[in-house]
C-alpha cells in the first residue's frame, strides 16, 4: 500500500524531462555500480527516460579507476551519461526514507547488489513492492538468485573465464585469453534494458510491477549460445570454434591490417577477382568454407602476397561493397567517421568540473527512433545529458520529491544526503 505522506508527491518523470522519444515519461532509479546495471539505465535515458543515479557516500567505484583524463573516470563519464545524480547514505534511516519516497512514484529501480544484501538494507522487492506495486524491480548479479554462487561477487571477466570464453579466444594450444572491453557486462546491460521494457510493456496491461532478474552467468552463456549445443551421442572434446579457418580475419597489407570477411560464394569469387587471384576461385578444391579452412596453408600465403599491392585504407576502396572488409583502426578515429558523422553517433556534452565546465564528445544514443509523420529521429531524440558529477543533483532530485530546503539542510548536516 502506498505511504501516505505530508508532501506533495513526486512529479511525473514527463514533468521532469519533456520529449517524445519512447520512454518519456519513465522514472528509473539506478543503484547499480560499475559497468552492467549503470549502462542498462543509460540505454533506458538513451530512449527517455528520466534516470536518477543515486550513488552511496563512497560514490560508484567505477569513478576511482585509472584514467588518463584529468579529474573523473573516463569510464564513468562513458557508461553514465543521460543521467541526474543523487547521493544517498542508505544505512541511515533518513536517507532510506528519501529512497522509499523516491520508489513511491517511480517506474523502475535498478540495482546490483549480491541477492543477501538488499533486504538488510531494506530494499528488497517485497519491500519496496508494498510500497509502490507498480514498481519493475531489476536485480543485475553474478551468477544469479539461487545455488551455491549466488552470494558471491561476480565480474565480467570472472565470468568470461569460468565460461569457457576466454579458454576459445586462445589460440591453440596455447593459454586462455581475456575478451577486453568488458563484453559481459555490456551484454547484460542490453538484457537490462530489454527485460525493463518487456516489463513495463506487461505492466500496461496487467497493471503490476514484477522482478526482473538478469545476471553475468546467463549473459556469458547467452552470448555463446552458437557454442552451446551438445548433441547427445556428441563426445566432450567437439569442435566448438566459429571461426572460418583463416581467409575470413585479420590480414597484413602493404600498410595496416585488413579484415576480410569471404565466406559466402559471391564474396569469396569477389576477393579473388579483385587480388588477381581468379584462378583460386574456379577451383573446386577451394568451393567451400570448410574446404577453404582445410587448405588455408594453400590460399593465405598468396592472398597475403596479393594484399601487399595497396595499404589497407586502400583495398577498402579497391573492395568497395564487393568484399566485406575493414581497415584495422583506432578508437580516435571513429570521433571523426564520416559514417558515424552521417549517423550522428557523436555528441558534444558538458561536464563541471574544477575549475569550471568542460567539454568532451562522446557515443550517443544507439537506437533510432523517428516518430510517426517525422522524417528524421532529431524529432524523438531526448535532449543528451553528460554523466552526472558527484551529487551534482541531489538539491533538485530532493524538491522534485517534495522536500524543503529546511528538510534538505538536515539530511546534508547528518550527511544522509550529499
Amino acid at each position: 500500500m502506498k505511504r501516505e505522506s505530508p508532501i506533495s508527491a513526486v512529479p511525473l518523470a514527463s514533468e521532469v524531462q519533456a520529449g517524445n522519444a519512447p520512454l518519456t515519461g519513465v522514472r528509473v532509479l539506478d543503484l547499480s555500480a560499475y559497468i552492467a546495471g549503470p549502462y542498462g539505465c543509460t540505454l533506458l535515458a538513451d530512449q527517455g527516460a528520466d534516470v536518477i543515479k543515486i550513488e552511496p557516500p563512497t560514490g560508484d567505484n567505477l569513478r576511482k579507476y585509472p584514467s588518463t583524463l584529468a579529474d573523473e573516470s573516463r569510464a564513468f563519464l562513458g557508461v553514465n551519461r543521460g543521467k541526474r545524480g543523487l547521493v544517498l547514505d542508505l544505512k541511515q534511516p533518513a536517507a532510506l526514507a528519501v529512497l522509499r519516497r523516491l520508489v513511491e512514484s517511480a517506474d523502475v529501480l535498478v540495482h546490483n547488489f549480491r541477492p543477501s544484501v538488499p533486504a538488510r538494507l531494506g530494499i528488497a522487492y517485497e519491500q519496496l513492492r508494498e510500497v509502490n506495486p507498480r514498481l519493475i524491480y531489476c536485480a543485475v548479479t553474478g551468477y544469479g538468485e539461487t545455488g551455491p554462487n549466488k552470494d558471491k561477487a561476480g565480474y565480467d571477466q570472472v565470468l568470461q573465464t569460468m565460461t569457457g570464453m576466454c579458454a576459445m579466444q586462445g589460440k591453440t594450444d596455447g593459454p586462455p585469453e581475456i575478451l577486453y572491453g568488458s563484453v559481459v557486462d555490456y551484454y547484460a546491460a542490453s538484457l537490462v534494458a530489454a527485460g525493463v521494457s518487456s516489463a513495463l510493456f506487461a505492466r500496461e496491461r496487467s497493471g503490476q510491477g514484477q522482478y526482473v532478474g538478469v545476471s553475468l552467468l546467463r549473459s556469458a552463456l547467452a552470448m555463446q549460445s552458437a557454442r552451446l549445443i551438445w548433441a547427445d551421442d556428441e563426445p566432450r572434446d567437439v569442435g566448438r570454434d566459429m571461426r572460418s579457418g583463416g581467409i575470413t580475419g585479420i590480414h597484413p597489407t602493404r600498410e595496416g591490417y585488413l579484415y576480410i570477411s569471404a565466406n559466402t560464394p559471391h564474396f569469396w569469387r569477389a576477393l579473388c577477382e579483385k587480388t588477381g587471384l581468379a584462378a583460386l576461385a574456379a577451383d573446386t578444391r577451394y568451393d567451400s568454407v570448410r574446404k577453404r579452412a582445410d587448405h588455408r596453408d594453400d590460399i593465405v600465403p598468396q592472398l597475403h602476397a596479393a594484399l601487399q599491392a595497396h595499404s589497407a585504407r586502400e583495398w577498402e576502396t579497391i573492395f568497395g561493397d564487393a568484399v566485406p572488409c575493414a581497415a584495422a583502426r583506432t578508437v580516435e578515429d571513429m570521433f571523426d567517421d564520416p559514417q558515424v558523422e552521417a549517423e550522428a553517433m557523436m555528441q558534444h556534452y558538458t561536464y563541471p568540473g574544477a575549475g569550471g565546465d568542460r567539454g568532451y564528445r562522446g557515443f550517443r544514443q544507439p537506437i533510432k527512433f523517428v516518430a510517426p509523420g517525422e522524417t528524421s529521429p532529431a524529432a524523438v531524440a531526448a535532449a543528451p545529458r553528460a554523466a552526472p558529477a558527484f551529487g551534482q543533483h541531489s538539491d533538485e532530485v530532493l524538491r522534485d520529491a517534495g522536500l524543503s530546503d529546511d528538510d534538505i539542510t538536515a539530511l546534508r548536516v547528518t550527511q544522509a544526503v550529499q
